[in-house]
């Protein structure tokens, strides 16, 4: 199986989520899912972009105002006091010293730190026809456009989080493979490790990106193909998987066991794989019959797959969906 992850995993969040007052009214918005349940696979390192420009805690509130793609953060009393630029100026200081993150939380709603569906006004204070993006947000994304950004609100919905969590610890994994040197061969043994993973998410986007890998090359030609390669696989794995497509890897997994399992067992698993795709039993119950052949039938291929444990079983991200 899977080696597991032994050391946390570092992620930005917006100050508030873990319990700091550095709301603009001195309060916080404390998130126990991720100060308990994700802080225990992630080192959290937390910022508050508009405490860090320098408003005070309590503060005047600022809003959004202008054009929804590209609006201004300004004092709500104060439309001439605007805080857009240094609150984008914050974001790029966070991204230069913190190139290690690995993924970012931020908070829902804020004019600073919302990632979509933040309320933008027009100089009359009244609510412009469309939504836009947090200036620090924004900025962020558009530093880090690979980077996994999710809102706390949303990772409270059981498949939103565990896609969270899988692109996060994926982006890990690449990490650590740039640090200890790419080659040819190791960046086909990511690819393979993570085949059914990203079958899962976007089964067209896996042969394609195995045609990428057909030709790597050597030196600068490998770079790039490993940089395309990295932005192709993020981008498909930002598309959660469906119970459709968790069963046909399901089906392709079991696969694997077809010379080895007696009828019944075969029966068993087939009923469990169609009883996850109609929804009577969460993804956790195939997996878990899975890996028990996996222990009884070792397969090299099967073991080394991060779909069959891409996270911490301790945190339960399967078992609600």
């Amino acid at each position: 199986m899977r080696t597991a992850i032994t050391a946390r995993i570092p992620v930005g969040i917006s100050q508030c989520l873990v319990g700091d007052p550095v709301r603009f009214n001195a309060g916080h918005k404390h998130s126990r899912l991720c100060t308990e349940q994700l802080g225990a696979l992630f080192d959290l390192r937390p910022v508050c972009p508009e405490v860090a420009i320098g408003l005070g805690t309590p503060r005047k509130v600022i809003r959004l105002i202008d054009d929804p793609q590209a609006p201004r953060a300004v004092s709500s009393d104060n439309l001439d006091q605007d805080h857009t630029q240094a609150l984008s100026d914050y974001a790029d200081a966070v991204s230069d010293r913190s190139d290690e993150l690995c993924g970012f939380i931020l908070m829902q709603k804020s004019p600073s730190c919302g990632m979509e569906r933040v309320k933008v006004y027009n100089r009359q204070g009244q609510p412009a026809p469309a939504t836009g993006s947090g200036v620090f947000a924004a900025r962020l994304m558009q530093r880090h456009p690979l980077l996994p950004v999710e809102e706390e609100g949303r990772l409270h919905d059981p498949v939103l989080r565990e896609n969270f969590v899988n692109r996060v610890v994926v982006y890990a994994d690449w990490q650590a493979l740039k640090r200890n040197g790419l080659s040819a061969s190791r960046l086909l043994a990511f690819h393979a490790r993570h085949k059914y993973l990203l079958m899962a998410h976007q089964s067209p986007r896996y042969r394609t990106l195995g045609q990428l890998l057909a030709k790597p090359g050597k030196g600068d030609a490998l770079a790039r193909t490993a940089e395309q390669y990295f932005s192709e696989l993020m981008q498909a794995l930002r598309q959660p998987a469906s119970r459709r497509s968790h069963s046909n890897v399901l089906q392709h997994v079991a696969g694997h066991f077809k010379r080895v399992l007696a009828a019944p067992e075969k029966a068993e698993l087939q009923q469990l794989i169609a009883r996850y795709r109609e929804g009577v039993v969460p993804l956790v119950v195939p997996i878990t019959l899975l890996q028990h052949h996996l222990l009884r039938h070792p397969d090299p291929y099967l073991q080394q797959q991060a779909y069959l444990q891409p996270h911490p079983p301790e945190l339960s991200l399967r078992n609600a969906i």
